[in-house]
């Protein structure tokens, strides 16, 4: 992984921080001094500004259901920030980071942890992970119902400033409104995608990771992974694409 997220799954500190620990050359890595850009495999001896940083012996895995208004960014001094928004359940006591992110503006599924390497294998462009999405779209003055030529367009690509994206799933099950699972996450991808086809997005839900469904959990609530769910995730994410 990037030195800058080790530093963060090793408690040290945030992203933003590592970033500048590491300009100002404060990190070293097995006795060499870091620079951008760097990646670790964990298993190098990594001193950051004199603490030696080592990723923790105890995993946790948390799901937590964002409401709209929550940024996903770790930042302590912004009251929204999931940090300072999620309450963790009781069990847990260690500080968790989420992985991806979804908009400020949309809500749903998200999973939190410290596990780097899952992590890593989750966010990494080697690894195609499906996650779906339950989509309402504005009714367009001109065609306000979405139909089969919406569904053609949408999965089979779409170019976004000059990247097209990946052929993807999509189920209408009202007139304007479709679940949709990608293996990509391009910025604010869903909501380009739709505007590049007439329509503009109102609500967009993340219900699925993966195997792991957001089902009842509610708003603003978390809870920790099932054995079975961590197991099978893991098992899922053991080998690249």
């Amino acid at each position: 992984m990037r030195l800058s997220q080790f530093l963060v799954f090793a408690g040290i500190c945030s992203r933003h921080s590592a970033s500048k620990l590491i300009a100002a050359r404060l990190v070293t890595i097995d006795g060499v001094i870091a620079e951008h850009p760097c990646f670790v495999s964990g298993q190098e001896k990594i001193i950051a500004d004199g603490t030696l940083a080592i990723l923790p012996d105890q995993c946790s895995y948390v799901l937590y259901n964002k409401p709209v208004g929550v940024d996903c960014n770790c930042n302590a001094d912004n009251p929204q920030s999931i940090v300072n928004q999620l309450v963790l359940p009781p069990a847990v006591s260690i500080r968790l980071f989420p992985v991806g992110r979804i908009d400020k503006d949309s809500h749903g599924l998200m999973l939190l942890t410290n596990d780097g390497d899952l992590c890593y294998r989750l966010l990494s462009p080697d690894y195609s992970h499906p996650k779906t999405y339950r989509v309402t779209v504005e009714p367009h003055y001109k065609k306000p119902d979405i139909d089969a030529d919406f569904q053609q367009r949408m999965t089979q690509g779409i170019d976004l400033d000059g990247t097209l994206t990946l052929p993807c799933e999509l189920t209408i099950f009202e007139t304007n409104q479709f679940t949709i699972t990608l293996t990509q996450g391009l910025n604010r991808q869903i909501r380009r995608m739709s505007r590049a086809v007439g329509y503009k997005v109102i609500d967009l839900q993340r219900i699925h990771i993966m195997n792991l469904a957001l089902g009842d959990l509610p708003l603003n609530q978390s809870r920790e992974l099932t054995t079975e769910e961590l197991a099978t995730l893991k098992k899922h994410i053991s080998t690249p694409s």
